[in-house]
C-alpha cells in the first residue's frame, strides 16, 4: 500500500494505519498539532483508516478547516465539564464575541466567578485523562429518543426534518452529543483554552490560526455585545431560537409572519439609525458605512437614504466600490495574485479628489464599476450637493481613517454592517457568520457578476484575511453597529446554492468546501414563496429583485 504525504513525500506500508498513527511521524512537519487530513480530496477524521493507495494532504490547526475541527472538538468539552459539574443544566454555545465563543449555562442558581473556575478545572481534567471522542453511527429515531430523554429538545426538532435514516453521535465519557462536522480523536488533544466569566455567561477562549498553540488574548468589544444581544431579543420576538423552530415555521406555513416581522426589526432599526443622525444634522458631514463583504452595506445604505429623507435631509451615496482600480491594476498580495481586499486596490487619489470637490460644491462624474468587465466607466450626468447634504460613503475600508483623513472626525458618523447570524442548528452548534456571507456572496456572484461557486470559493480565504486587516480592527469605532442577518435567509438561498455548489466536482479543491455548504443548507427547509419578501429587503441584493438596483 503507497501513502502520498502531500508535500512531503511517500512511504509504503504493508497493511491498513489510521490518519491518526500516520500523523505521528509527519508531526514534526507542522508547526501545531494536526486535527485532520484530506484524503484524495475528501476531508478525513484522524480515526480514519487507510487501507489503500490514498494521497493525503494533513491539516494542522494553522488551517480554516483544521482549526474548526479543534474548537468543535473543544466546545464538546466544555459541554461535558458543564454537565458534569452542573447535571441538570442546559447550556448554550451563542456566538463570537472577543476571540473567544461566548456561551450560557441555565439553571437555578446564577453562575458565580467560582462556578466558572469549577467549570474550567474539569474541563482540564478530562483533557489530562485523554479520553476518547467516539463516534457512533445510529438510527435516526434512536438518536431522537436519546436526545429527548436527555432533554435537548432544540435538537430533537432540527432532526425531526433530517433526510437520512442514520446519525453520527459523538460520545465523551458517557457524554452523548451531536455535532456538525468532524472532531478530535481524543481530549488530550485540547491544551488551549480559558474560561473568562463574563456575565451572564462565559467566554470560552480559545486560540486562532495565527497563533494556534496559545490562547488569543481577550479583547473588550462592548458595542459588538451590545449587537448580539439585540439579535437574541430579536429571536426571541420571532420565536425562533433555532434552525428546527424554523423549519416548523415553514411547514406550516407561517414563513410569511416570519419574513414580515423580521423586516419590521431591520426597518425600525434602521429608522432609529437615521433618527440619531437627524439629531446631529448641524455637526454631521460625511456617514460611512463599513462591513465584510456581502454584509448587505449597499442595501442597507440606500434604506438609510429613504429613511433620513423622511427626516428632512436629503443626502447622496457614494460607494468605494465604484472607485476600484481597474482589474490588470489591482496591487498585488504576498501570493502574487491580485488583492481586491486592499485599500490601495481603491483609486485613493481620484476618490478623495472627488470628494472634495464634493464637499466645496462642486459637480463631479462619478464612476461606476462594471464587475463584468472589470473597469470604471462614466455617464455623462453629473453629481453636485447642496450645503446642507451629507454624503454617505460605502465600502469595506469606509471605517479606515486613511480613506477621510482630512474630514474632521465630529464630522463623520461611522456606522459598522455585518451578518452576525442570530441563530443556531442548536444550542450546541452555531452558524458560521462567514458561511453566510459565503452563501450570500456566492449566489449573487452567480448572477450579477458571472462567477461561478467554484471562483467564489477560491478567493473567499482571501476576501477573509482582507477583513480581519481591513475592518475588524476598526468594528468597534463605529457609532452604531446594524445587524444585517436575516433569521430566514439561508432557507431562502438554499435554493439558489444548493445548483451552484453540486456543480464543484469532487476533483476541484474548492469541493471539501462545497460539500461542507450543501451538508449545511440540508439542515434547512427551503422557502419558495418569495411573495413575502420586500423588494427593499438585505437578502434582495443578492437573489435579485432588489428596488435600488443593486
Amino acid at each position: 500500500m503507497k501513502i502520498t504525504v502531500k508535500g512531503i513525500g511517500a512511504k509504503t506500508l504493508d497493511g491498513p494505519i489510521s490518519l491518526q498513527e500516520l500523523a505521528k511521524e509527519y508531526q514534526d512537519n507542522f508547526s501545531s498539532p494536526i486535527t485532520a487530513a484530506v484524503v484524495d480530496n475528501n476531508l478525513r477524521e484522524l480515526t480514519y483508516v487507510l487501507d489503500n493507495d490514498a494521497t493525503v494532504e494533513f491539516l494542522d490547526m494553522s488551517s480554516e478547516v483544521g482549526m474548526s475541527i479543534y474548537l468543535r472538538s473543544l466546545v464538546f468539552l466544555f459541554v461535558k465539564a458543564c454537565y458534569d459539574i452542573f447535571p441538570d443544566c442546559k447550556v448554550l454555545v451563542e456566538h463570537s464575541l472577543g476571540d473567544g465563543l461566548y456561551c450560557e449555562i441555565v439553571r437555578e442558581e446564577p453562575l458565580s466567578e467560582d462556578d466558572v473556575g469549577t467549570i474550567e478545572n474539569r474541563m482540564r481534567q478530562l483533557v489530562e485523562k485523554d479520553i476518547p471522542i467516539k463516534k457512533n453511527k445510529i438510527p435516526l429515531k434512536e438518536a431522537m429518543a436519546l436526545f429527548q430523554k436527555a432533554g435537548m429538545e432544540d435538537k430533537v426538532r432540527v432532526l425531526r426534518h433530517r433526510k437520512s435514516d442514520f446519525l453520527n453521535v459523538y460520545e465523551m465519557d458517557g457524554t452523548y452529543d451531536y455535532f456538525y462536522g468532524y472532531m478530535l480523536p481524543s481530549t488530550g488533544y485540547l491544551k488551549w483554552f480559558g474560561l473568562k466569566f463574563y456575565l451572564p455567561g462565559i467566554i470560552l477562549q480559545h486560540p486562532n490560526r495565527s497563533n494556534p498553540t496559545q490562547i488569543a488574548e481577550y479583547h473588550e468589544q462592548p458595542k459588538l455585545a451590545s449587537i448580539f444581544r439585540e439579535s437574541d431579543r430579536w429571536a426571541h420576538i420571532l420565536g425562533i431560537p433555532d434552525v428546527g423552530a424554523l423549519n416548523e415555521h415553514i411547514i406550516s406555513g407561517k414563513s410569511g409572519d416570519v419574513i414580515r416581522v423580521a423586516e419590521a426589526l431591520h426597518e425600525k432599526k434602521i429608522a432609529q439609525i437615521a433618527d440619531a443622525i437627524a439629531n446631529e444634522r448641524e455637526r454631521l458631514r460625511i456617514i460611512l458605512i463599513a462591513g465584510p463583504s456581502s454584509s448587505g452595506k449597499t442595501t442597507f445604505a440606500q434604506r438609510l437614504i429613504v429613511q433620513l429623507r423622511v427626516n428632512g435631509l436629503r443626502p447622496i451615496s457614494i460607494s468605494l466600490d465604484d472607485y476600484y482600480l481597474d482589474r490588470d491594476k489591482t496591487p498585488l498580495g504576498k501570493d502574487g495574485k491580485p488583492d481586491f481586499e486592499a485599500l490601495e486596490a481603491i483609486d485613493l487619489r481620484l476618490f478623495n479628489q472627488h470628494l472634495a470637490m464634493l464637499i466645496q460644491g462642486k459637480e463631479v462624474i462619478v464612476p461606476r464599476f462594471n464587475f463584468h468587465t472589470g473597469k470604471r466607466e462614466y455617464g455623462d450626468t453629473p453629481t453636485r450637493i447642496e450645503k446642507d447634504q451629507p454624503i454617505i460613503i460605502e465600502g469595506i475600508h469606509g471605517l479606515n481613517e486613511r480613506l477621510t483623513a482630512s474630514i474632521p472626525k465630529e464630522k463623520k458618523f461611522k456606522i459598522y454592517v455585518s451578518a452576525l447570524t442570530q441563530l443556531g442548528i442548536d444550542s450546541h452548534n452555531r452558524i458560521s457568520t462567514t458561511d453566510t456571507r459565503l452563501l450570500r456572496r456566492m449566489v449573487r456572484d452567480s448572477w450579477s457578476r458571472s462567477t461561478d461557486a467554484k471562483k467564489t470559493i477560491s478567493v473567499w480565504p482571501k476576501v477573509l484575511q482582507g477583513a480581519e486587516a481591513n475592518i475588524f480592527p476598526y468594528q468597534e469605532e463605529a457609532d452604531v453597529m446594524f445587524n444585517s442577518a436575516l433569521v430566514y435567509e439561508i432557507a431562502v438561498l438554499k435554493k439558489y446554492a444548493e445548483p451552484l455548489l453540486k456543480k464543484i466536482s469532487p476533483q476541484d479543491p474548492e469541493y471539501i468546501k462545497a460539500k461542507h455548504l450543501l451538508k449545511f443548507l440540508e439542515y434547512f427547509e427551503p422557502i419558495e414563496d418569495e411573495r413575502d419578501i420586500p423588494s427593499t429587503s438585505i437578502i434582495r441584493e443578492f437573489i435579485g429583485g432588489c428596488s435600488f438596483y443593486c
